[in-house]
């Protein structure tokens, strides 16, 4: 009887809960592609205490993305991507529950918790991250970051010791989890926890954390090389802002919308006209009510936990860092403005009929996209035939457009060879350079040349050309 009445008075966290498995199911259909080719969550075969699994390797401080490589190493073909995606799943569900407990000690009723609740764990905003393979710091760093949030409330005369502890953990998960060194005084400012006096203590504590992890950065020895799409610009932070608020508030099929071969503005339409009433109520409806002390700290909160991404690189997967003040916004406006339940409802069972249907739409693109490389590199160690030690792929160039992580392009699916590594279960070849040129009309005549000379004043064994999803063998 007790847990019969805790699924009916918290049934987001339940219906999330009941939703995992299928979640989980799907998940683990989709093969790496892209950025999971080069990540550290990838298979690791090296012995486990090295500097690069707990101190600054690169240009980043993720020893938890290490370590998991590292267990994927043990058996990859067992574990690798699956591991991963365990890790990823159970660390969206892992913040759907800390969400449902944050708004509940915010003081937020049970509609506006459950509605927001599921709003968080079904919204297409986080496929980009829980569909993933190398995501799992966008969760936890999460996840490490709310649990900072709710200990910094409690106001107990240890805050000032854990508090720090669980914001260095967030942003050992990944850097944006840094922000909730300033987050917490504001939010819980915004939210009556704490005074003025004592938020302006705590910024400066927050400011002195976010230094004393700066200073820790630079007396750590490191080999940092700034790629350029890390670059500040005036332009890519107004395109990035721009992206930030459609990913984060507007509910649409992107693919069908964005996505130039899968194109298809009609259905992309019927989504965004499903969710439209969902969002006009809640996001749209109450703007007067936006005023609100509440509302404005969990706005600049907001703009700091995803100000990081803003000013570098901002993609659909970063939108996993400020959602959960997106749906502390939702459930602020459902509480205050008092909407029908029976509209509320109603418009809320429109959303999540587009939602399901989009978050299906994303996973299916993502399988189809790993399925790609999976078959270029089935190609590639077929025509090879025999293992070799050392392969180099050519590249033509390809145009073909993409869409984060669900449409990918086939040469970044085929890893730049290293599908075909996994496929051996990393036996075969132990060497793998690559290159790309241009695409023209004699582009793979040139290919072939180019794979010739390569054979004839190096030691390869053999070269893979790659030509959009077909790949051809030049051997000795």
């Amino acid at each position: 009887m007790q847990t019969k009445r805790l699924a009916s008075n918290y049934w987001g966290v339940a219906l999330a809960i009941a939703l995992t498995p299928l979640l989980l199911w799907a998940a683990l259909q989709i093969l790496p592609t892209h950025d999971d080719w080069a990540g550290t969550t990838t298979p690791d075969f090296r012995d486990f205490f090295i500097k690069e699994h707990f101190l600054f390797y690169g240009f980043h401080w993720r020893p938890f993305d290490t370590w998991i490589g590292y267990i994927a190493g043990r058996n990859p073909q067992l574990l690798y991507p699956a591991f991963n995606h365990v890790c990823v799943v159970a660390g969206h569900l892992l913040c759907t529950i800390l969400v449902c407990r944050l708004l509940l000690t915010l003081g937020f009723g049970r509609r506006a918790c459950n509605v927001s609740t599921l709003f968080f764990f079904i919204t297409p905003a986080t496929m980009a991250t829980v569909l993933a393979i190398d995501s799992q710091n966008q969760t936890f760093a999460l996840a490490w970051g709310i649990a900072a949030f709710l200990y910094y409330i409690r106001n107990s005369r240890r805050k000032y010791l854990i508090w720090p502890v669980l914001v260095f953990i967030a942003t050992l998960s990944k850097e944006n989890g840094l922000m909730w060194a300033l987050i917490c005084p504001i939010l819980a400012y915004g939210f009556d926890f704490i005074d003025l006096r004592t938020l302006k203590k705590d910024i400066l504590v927050g400011i002195a954390i976010m230094a004393a992890y700066a200073l820790a950065i630079a007396l750590l020895p490191k080999d940092i090389t700034i790629h350029p799409d890390y670059e500040p610009g005036i332009l890519k932070t107004v395109s990035n802002v721009v992206k930030f608020l459609f990913s984060s508030f507007v509910t649409v099929d992107y693919i069908y919308l964005l996505h130039q071969p899968s194109r298809n503005l009609l259905l992309a339409a019927v989504t965004l006209l499903l969710a439209l009433p969902f969002i006009y109520y809640v996001f749209i409806r109450p703007w007067r009510t936006f005023a609100d002390k509440r509302i404005l700290c969990t706005a600049m909160s907001l703009v700091i936990a995803v100000g990081p991404h803003l000013g570098t690189v901002y993609s659909m997967m970063h939108t996993y860092a400020g959602l959960v003040l997106v749906t502390i916004i939702a459930a602020c406006s459902i509480e205050q403005y008092q909407q029908p339940s029976k509209s509320l409802l109603l418009a809320f069972l429109l959303w999540i009929i587009a939602a399901v249907g989009i978050d299906i739409h994303l996973t299916d693109a993502s399988i189809k996209s790993g399925l790609i490389g999976r078959q270029m590199a089935h190609e590639a160690i077929s025509q090879t035939g025999t293992p070799v030690n050392k392969a180099y792929v050519i590249i033509i160039e390809d145009d073909y457009p993409k869409l984060s992580s669900f449409c990918v392009i086939p040469n970044e699916a085929f890893g730049w060879g290293l599908a075909a590594r996994h496929e051996t279960n990393y036996q075969w070849p132990e060497v793998i350079s690559d290159t790309t040129i241009e695409r023209t009309a004699d582009a793979f005549r040139q290919a072939e040349r180019l794979g010739r000379q390569v054979l004839q004043s190096s030691s390869y064994d053999c070269v893979w050309i790659v030509n959009h999803e077909k790949v051809y063998v030049v051997k000795k």
